[in-house]
């Protein structure tokens, strides 16, 4: 029997019968963020002291409280079958009570859609929203899954650049400037992976009213709400901009705030019409998301902030330490991150020049020098969609952020 080769010609160049990978799919690109991550463990896992600053994954156990509601729930035979694919009821019900309280953000059962993971919910609502040829304005630098989920959606996603002279906040004029007839949603995410940027209440409204006066959807991701420090807050654009609401989708979930990365539940709230389409598409695709998943998101949100004070207090302290440190490398602009937990400093005053007898020209390639010669992993920018920039997410122990960046201030600090 003859083997069967992964290997083949660009599709592009073979008959439909002969193309082993769709056009759509083989132009998804891996997720960066988690190919760092794999490597990184990859590495340990050889006895390589890798340290990686690569996933956005607190390194906290999900509270004890949320385990238990999940242990409940193995034990209820209701929890062994099909539930509804839009979500619990229970669920609703405290993502509905969720929002009012943390946002003022008023909603019902039927505006909500529960679903595997942020991700999920980004990807279903561009597949509800958009047409293909639709253009997405998308702030830059800019989460790796944006672009791919709106390409998958039949959508183009337009790139609108803001750099660290900006505090990495893109202007309403900026984003006017890149609006075209075909543009159809804004994406908006506040605070913001990969950069920890977090949009003044002003800005907020001035952007949102842009979108309204501009006849545009906005589709909202707000999933790192709580990680804010010194004072600021994220507030939402259909609250700032009530006259928004039913041009809007908001994405969330339970990963950053209760450290449960793991456990994949994810939602949007939005317009019945949306939802209730998204819905449609999730009852093919996946039906309904993992009934202990789903309990133990009840246990999160009905429960107290308490547990995430603490992970934000240590967030708070690495965040300060992380900065000091990376602005003591010559050749590193890093800005004061106001929320998430990442840091996204500018490494364009290191290319171009020897560093322990090797030259990196482009982001990337310092990302690789790193890896090997410090054993430290870090998210290079093209990941971002801008170069010349690395994302270091200060989301693991302190000893390890302090080791991590001390192995990079020996290499950088040699640079010439």
């Amino acid at each position: 029997m003859t083997a069967v080769s992964s290997e083949s010609a660009p599709s592009a160049t073979l008959p439909p019968a002969e193309r082993r990978i769709s056009r759509r799919i083989a132009a998804i690109s891996e997720s960066a963020t988690l190919a760092v991550d794999a490597k990184a463990k990859a590495l340990k896992a050889a006895g390589k002291p890798v340290i990686g600053f690569g996933a956005g994954e607190p390194d906290f156990p999900t509270p004890d409280y949320i385990v238990e509601a999940a242990v409940a729930a193995c034990r209820q035979p209701a929890m062994h079958r099909y539930t509804p694919a839009g979500g619990l009821p229970a669920l609703k019900e405290a993502i509905v009570a969720k929002t009012v309280r943390d946002s003022g953000l008023q909603a019902t059962a039927a505006n909500v859609l529960v679903t595997n993971g942020g991700k999920q919910a980004v990807y279903e609502a561009f597949a509800t929203m958009l047409d293909p040829g639709d253009e997405v304005l998308v702030p830059a630098p800019y989460w790796t899954t944006y672009p791919e989920a709106i390409q998958l959606a039949g959508g183009v996603p337009v790139p609108v650049v803001a750099d660290e002279q900006s505090g990495y906040l893109v202007s309403a004029a900026q984003l006017e400037a890149a609006r075209t007839p075909r543009t159809k949603v804004l994406l908006f995410c506040s605070p913001s992976n990969p950069t920890g940027a977090v949009y003044p209440p002003e800005q907020v409204e001035e952007i949102g009213r842009w979108a309204l006066d501009a006849g545009l959807w906005v589709l909202t991701d707000e999933i790192y709400e709580h990680l804010t420090y010194g004072g600021v807050t994220a507030p939402s654009m259909p609250v700032v901009v009530p006259e928004l609401a039913d041009r809007c989708v908001v994405v969330n979930g339970v990963a950053k705030t209760y450290a449960m990365t793991g456990w994949r539940v994810g939602w949007m709230v939005g317009p019945a019409d949306v939802v209730r389409a998204a819905t449609n598409l999730q009852s093919h695709a996946t039906s309904n998301v993992a009934n202990v998943s789903q309990a133990a998101a009840v246990a999160a949100l009905t429960g107290d902030l308490s547990a995430v004070a603490t992970m934000r207090e240590a967030f708070d302290r690495r965040r300060q330490t992380i900065v000091s440190m990376l602005r003591e490398i010559p050749g590193i602009a890093c800005p004061e991150p106001q929320g998430a937990f990442y840091v996204y400093p500018s490494v364009k005053g290191l290319l171009g020049r020897p560093i322990a007898g090797r030259t990196a020209e482009t982001s990337a390639e310092l990302a690789t020098l790193i890896l090997e010669e410090a054993e430290v992993a870090v998210v290079p920018g093209e990941a971002f969609g801008t170069p010349g920039y690395v994302r270091m997410s200060y989301a693991l122990g302190d000893e390890d952020l302090v080791e991590g960046v001390t192995r990079m201030q020996r290499l950088l600090g040699s640079a010439e």
